[in-house]
């Protein structure tokens, strides 16, 4: 059994400047990002330079940012903001919705695909291996904060969290940054180093996290101002994630299945 270190969410300060490791966090993962992507420039059979990657970022960033915080406002708290309108711009006491961020990532994708005629699914097969870097970061940023709690457990690994209470439990930020994070990660690296049909890697990565995150809500204190919402098992966190594992699934096979993978046609990843 461990203790949770007690770890100040000010990384460090620069006179009257305070830099929160939560949005320390976010710039490593960001930098991180830029670095796998113009990596992945180099694969032969990826149509993108290190300039396109560069102004991708961008619009992904904004994407992040802004569909991040208003998905958590508007799907997690709705009730909390619309009274406290001014805590919504205060991201640095974390609140951020992963599922916010990906529908803001989908829709910087959209507009960047129409500044540069590429189609919605170039843009993403390209970015989806490099999406779980943000997400092991952004777990590893809830661990610091002691934010998104595991349930109550006995398990030889258990960790107490003195900020509410003695109680061991599943350290479940690290379990969701070893899962959603580093695992997805490798998984869909190697899996998009080679030629895929087109939106296969897409698929791949929303059957990939939502799998492991509706696993991982098993061992997740349920936010406290939501609790179970069904059958007395069911989470929010779950109700968001399994459409992802089922439009994965229906992805993989319309990518397999429109076009033959075997043949020559095939349509590869150009992106």
């Amino acid at each position: 059994m461990f203790v949770r270190p007690e770890i100040d969410p000010v990384a460090f300060s620069i006179g009257p400047l305070s830099v929160h490791w939560y949005g320390l966090m976010y710039l490593l993962s960001f930098l991180v990002g830029w670095g796998l992507a113009v990596w992945r420039t180099r694969l032969p059979h990826i149509r993108w330079n290190s300039e396109e990657v560069g102004d991708l970022l961008f619009y992904v960033v904004l994407g992040v940012v802004l569909g991040g915080r208003l998905g958590y406002v508007l799907l997690y708290q709705p009730g909390f903001f619309l009274t406290h309108p001014l805590q919504i711009f205060a991201i640095w006491d974390g609140g951020m919705s992963f599922h916010g961020g990906m529908i803001g990532v989908f829709v910087a994708s959209a507009i960047f695909g129409a500044k540069t005629r590429r189609t919605f699914f170039q843009i993403t097969d390209f970015i989806a291996p490099i999406v779980p870097v943000g997400l092991f970061f952004g777990r590893i940023a809830n661990f610091i904060n002691g934010e998104l709690i595991g349930r109550v457990t006995d398990v030889p690994w258990a960790m107490i969290y003195p900020e509410v209470g003695n109680q061991p439990r599943h350290p479940s930020e690290l379990y969701e940054a070893s899962l959603e994070g580093l695992l997805l990660f490798l998984i869909l690296w190697i899996y998009s180093s080679r030629p895929r049909p087109r939106a296969a890697v897409s698929g791949a990565f929303l059957l990939g996290y939502g799998s492991f995150r509706l696993f991982c809500e098993f061992f997740r204190q349920p936010d406290a101002f939501a609790g179970f919402i069904a059958f007395g098992w069911v989470t929010l966190g779950m109700a968001y994630s399994a459409p992802m594992i089922v439009a994965g699934l229906i992805m993989l096979v319309w990518a397999y299945t429109r076009v033959d993978p075997n043949t020559a046609e095939r349509e590869s990843e150009a992106r």
